[in-house]
């Protein structure tokens, strides 16, 4: 049963633990932002020493299975606890939420030696990962674009050509990266991904990428006749399609709800600005725009929270949840687009300087309409499922379960 409040919706344990991570990103986190946001070696060791701090206290990768010490089985149940890690922007790689994907991911398809090199690491905290797909001469949302090619070569693999825009890449001890296996073949038959450990030699990072400004771990990779063994194959050879869907559909639905947490607390700093002492003298309180700016950054939420709810629970019960993921994913995008906007607004200028939080959530915030699909692309991929479930039958449309349940592609 999918209920309308997302606290009540986990077990009393798994709301404990999500008031757990409020307690620990209020108390912790939220005061080294400033810090944390810096691209420097200081900004990396405090990082490392709050995530050492939520391992010590039973707080890391509570959505790892649980065999790698995870703590929650469902992602209904995880989605409470995923906003609190989202609220604030440093607060999934801390808890080891940004690494969820990847360990599932390298857990379900990794062969006994991406295991041991790769994926018990990386589930104890000891390594970081990242997922090279996007290239420079290349069309992100077209997967048949992708021209890093993957050649055998002997009992391996050699990889030749360029990926960007990949987080952590710098600092990451392993990137799975989508290749061309196959030249002259349907992007279903030609993909597959290997995990490339970035001491491989050939590889290298060519250049830092900034966003809006801000440098945040964005990279542009060469990888120049790397070469890998066989049983560094994730999955099966030219299954890479599979995994690109299985992945985005786990990855987005974890993203959106880290998002729904940061426009929460965008929600809270301006409610908490219309309510201090200078809102008062502006007489913010009785504003009715700005009782309007509220309760349309409210709906944003509330309503981005239940498709996500919705989704999750697709997903959970096994079910193709494409449609209601790319719905979530968008919903949760534009409620944090629409509260950061909103509360910059209320705090005026001050919002738009590093006095608040907000600017650097607004710069986050934008990014994430391109971060994991653009959002032209997920809305055309839903509006065509919509409206061929209507085509298939001429005379009655198509119950929503049957359009939900329709196979799509990405582009």
């Amino acid at each position: 049963m999918i209920m309308n409040d997302n606290a009540s919706s986990a077990s009393p344990s798994h709301s404990e633990l999500a008031q757990r991570i409020r307690a620990f990103v209020n108390e912790r986190v939220i005061p080294h932002e400033s810090t944390l946001a810096r691209d420097d070696d200081a900004a990396l060791t405090l990082q490392s020493a709050l995530a050492a701090e939520a391992r010590s206290l039973g707080l890391w990768g509570l959505y790892y299975p649980a065999a790698l010490g995870g703590k929650v089985a469902r992602l209904s149940d995880y989605l409470p606890i995923a906003e609190q890690e989202g609220r604030s922007e440093f607060g999934p790689e801390i808890f080891g939420g940004r690494a969820a994907l990847d360990v599932r991911m390298l857990s379900l398809h990794g062969s006994d030696a991406i295991a041991s090199r790769f994926l018990h690491p990386l589930a104890a905290g000891d390594a970081v990962s990242a997922y090279g797909m996007s290239e420079p001469d290349s069309i992100g949302s077209i997967p048949a674009t992708i021209n890093l090619q993957a050649q055998r070569e002997g009992d391996g693999w050699r990889l030749n050509g360029r990926k960007w825009f990949i987080s952590r890449a710098r600092r990451a001890d392993f990137i799975t990266v989508v290749a061309r296996t196959l030249a002259d073949a349907p992007p279903q038959q030609a993909l597959s991904m290997l995990v490339m450990p970035t001491d491989a030699p050939g590889f290298s990072i060519l250049r830092d990428l900034d966003i809006l400004g801000r440098r945040n771990g964005q990279h542009e990779l060469l990888f120049d006749n790397v070469r890998l063994p066989q049983d560094h194959l994730l999955g099966e050879l030219h299954g890479g399609m599979a995994l690109m869907k299985q992945r985005l559909r786990l990855g987005r639905s974890i993203n959106a709800a880290h998002w729904i947490g940061l426009a929460q607390r965008c929600l809270d700093l301006l409610g908490e600005r219309v309510n201090s002492e200078r809102g008062r003298l502006a007489r913010l309180p009785d504003k009715q725009l700005i009782r309007r700016l509220a309760f349309i950054t409210h709906q944003g939420i509330v309503s981005a929270r239940g498709q996500l709810q919705l989704a999750a629970a697709r997903l959970d019960a096994g079910l193709d949840g494409d449609m209601e993921v790319n719905m979530a994913k968008i919903a949760a995008s534009h409620a944090l687009n629409q509260a950061a906007d909103n509360a910059i607004q209320v705090f005026g200028a001050e919002g738009l300087c590093d006095a608040t939080p907000l600017s650097n959530i607004f710069r986050y915030a934008r990014a994430t309409r391109i971060l994991d699909g653009a959002d032209e692309v997920l809305i055309n991929t839903v509006g065509r499922r919509i409206l061929d479930g209507y085509g298939a039958s001429a005379e009655q449309p198509a119950p929503q379960d049957a359009l939900a349940g329709r196979e799509t592609t990405l582009s």
